[in-house]
């Protein structure tokens, strides 16, 4: 998939699109000025040997969210095939833009690999939003094969000044029980908000966290926030509050429906 949205005077519009596969693209019409593409997995899934593709630019001075209709799933894998998911992020001068994928839900035998780029023109703004699941706790599910490599990339004027990286392999059940990995903690949420403001968001940022979260400023426009919890409900409890103060209560509509 690629998409490219132009800003239009006050309101930020679709100039490209491009799909193919199982992985469409759905925009719902918006009070405010930006735009908001919702991605839409028509699979219901991601398993060994699958190949998804996101390519998305916000011109300069347009506002693009995207977020997913539903949680992602990454389901067994037959042999040693991985699924891939890959996202390549552009956001030009005066831009902004907010990745909002719902969470992606790990299951048994799955076998994941994750990377998302995000290349940032001075002046661009971005908010960043990862949500992971490993296993549905209350359904009992125990990732004792699994594996999960992920990365995150941002760049701003072709310079890196942000990197995150996880891999997780075998017994993922193991490793996140842990006292300095995760302590039994089944979710987990990456957040990094970009932007001028984002020194004087930390405090209040920082109040809505619960013991398992933490935030810092790694540049004084760069926050960066992290927080584990027993499973997707208790994650998604503690997330709303942050994603709402950060997108100024503009949360996309499949994050609370």
């Amino acid at each position: 998939m690629n998409l490219t949205v132009v800003a239009a005077g006050t309101q930020t519009r679709l100039r490209n699109l491009r799909q193919s596969g199982s992985l469409k693209c759905l925009f719902p019409r918006k009070a405010e000025g930006g735009c908001e593409a919702v991605l839409v997995n028509t699979a219901g899934g991601v398993t060994g040997g699958d190949r998804f593709t996101v390519a998305a630019t916000a011109q300069t001075d347009a506002h693009l969210t995207i977020t997913t209709q539903a949680s992602e799933r990454a389901y067994a894998s037959v042999g040693e095939d991985s699924g891939h998911i890959t996202s390549a992020l552009t956001v030009k001068s005066g831009g902004h833009l907010n990745w909002l994928p719902q969470e992606t839900i790990l299951f048994n035998n799955c076998h994941l690999k994750r990377s998302l780029h995000v290349a940032l023109e001075q002046g661009a703004s971005a908010l960043i939003c990862e949500p992971v699941i490993f296993g549905r706790a209350l359904m009992g599910e125990q990732l004792s094969n699994a594996q999960f490599e992920d990365r995150v990339e941002i760049t701003r004027n072709g310079k890196p000044v942000f990197l995150d990286q996880v891999r997780l392999r075998a017994n993922i059940e193991n490793t996140l029980s842990r006292p300095h990995i995760a302590g039994s903690n089944r979710a987990m949420v990456s957040l990094v908000y970009i932007a001028p403001d984002a020194e004087a968001r930390l405090t209040t940022i920082r109040s809505l966290l619960p013991e398992t979260g933490a935030a810092s400023l790694i540049q004084e426009d760069q926050l960066v926030c992290r927080i584990l919890a027993p499973d997707g409900y208790l994650l998604r409890k503690h997330l709303l509050p942050a994603l709402n103060l950060l997108t100024r209560n503009q949360l996309p509509k499949c994050w609370i429906i």
